[in-house]
């Protein structure tokens, strides 16, 4: 396993274990990119909300890498959902990315009275040539089952909310018998600086010469969730590269299984209500 490692999905695309995401990179999103790529990343993950797709997609350009070596993310916003305007917002999305076709698209929330709707937009645009596979984020395991009563197509992706402190062990387990792949947003958790200090971690990160961050990302990718740290400092993008030359016991990984508290940042049962 290497920053190369890839996990084939469901729609028979394979997607890189390891990202980089830009929620709130604001203007520095187009240096983070260009930081990444040269790091060796070959994923990016961004969504309409975060209004820096005309970055992500300059920086995948001027970088020279081939196309078909980039894995990029994005991801329809709720009120898109709600006005009926999912296929309008998917063509506004290529055009603000620019780079021929998007890799994956995901539905951002599970916003209850349009999400089933949304879906079926979102097969529709997934002919393999301009979207080449879709997904959900913050979807929980009802959410799934109400979507796939209707769905032609199995989400191939569900991005949420996981880390030591918010382990989702048991929706974890049901992507996996889903055959859905499973992709931590905020990683290292969102203003939550208990957990890259976690003393539990650092114990674990000093054996091997590493931080609790990389540890808590070494802990991802063993566990197959696809991870995407974000941060727009090129030395702690390359640090949070380097999670492949050390590998946790059983016994740690179990260790930080254990650190859960079913912290979560934002409730997906709740906050489709105010957004």
């Amino acid at each position: 396993m290497d920053i190369t490692t890839n996990i084939m999905l469901n729609s028979g695309k394979s997607m890189p274990v390891l990202g980089l995401g830009v929620f709130q990179s604001a203007s520095q999103t187009y240096n983070a990119v260009r930081y990444a790529l040269a790091a060796g990343y070959r994923h990016i993950d961004t969504a309409s909300l975060y209004g820096n797709e005309e970055q992500v997609g300059k920086a995948v350009r001027d970088s020279g890498i081939p196309r078909g070596e980039i894995f990029v993310t994005t991801k329809l916003w709720n009120t898109e959902q709600r006005s009926h305007r999912q296929k309008e917002a998917f063509w506004e999305s290529m055009e603000r990315l620019d780079i021929s076709y998007i890799d994956l698209y995901l539905l951002h929330w599970p916003v209850p009275e349009a999400f089933r709707e949304s879906w079926a937009v979102l097969e529709e645009l997934c002919d393999g040539k301009n979207l080449k596979s879709i997904g959900v984020s913050n979807f929980l395991e009802h959410h799934v089952d109400e979507l796939m009563e209707t769905a032609k197509i199995i989400p191939a992706v569900d991005q949420i909310e996981v880390h030591p402190y918010n382990t989702k062990w048991a929706l974890r387990q049901y992507l996996k018998e889903h055959g859905i792949a499973c992709e931590a947003l905020s990683p290292l958790g969102r203003d939550n600086k208990d957990l890259i200090t976690d003393p539990v971690l650092a114990s674990i990160g000093q054996k091997y010469g590493k931080s609790a961050a990389q540890v808590i990302l070494r802990w991802d990718v063993q566990n197959g969730i696809i991870t995407i740290p974000k941060s727009v400092h090129g030395e702690r993008i390359l640090q949070n590269s380097q999670i492949f030359d050390f590998e946790l016991s059983s016994e740690e990984m179990q260790q930080i299984e254990a650190l859960n508290r079913n912290q979560l940042h934002e409730d997906p049962e709740t906050f489709c209500n105010f957004f």
